[in-house]
């Protein structure tokens, strides 16, 4: 996933913020947000979480996921 949201972030450029988070360094991060296997991708929106999946999604596929999310909220 590292090259997927390196690609993303740099097409998305300030419209969103990517962080990624060990969740072997961060287990209660993991256990707050229900992460069971990895990658777990989560999408939120001023702070409540819109989207969320488990496993490897295509940078065009983050895109679409983004796009809605913000077609939704306005």
């Amino acid at each position: 996933m590292a090259p997927i949201l390196k690609a993303f972030s740099s097409q998305m450029g300030d419209c969103v913020r990517v962080l990624k988070i060990d969740v072997d360094k961060s287990p209660l991060a993991a256990s707050g947000y229900k992460i069971q296997g990895v990658p777990t991708l989560i999408l939120f929106k001023n702070g409540q979480i819109v989207w969320r999946q488990s496993g490897v999604v295509s940078t065009q596929q983050l895109e679409q996921v983004v796009s809605q999310a913000e077609k939704s909220l306005n």
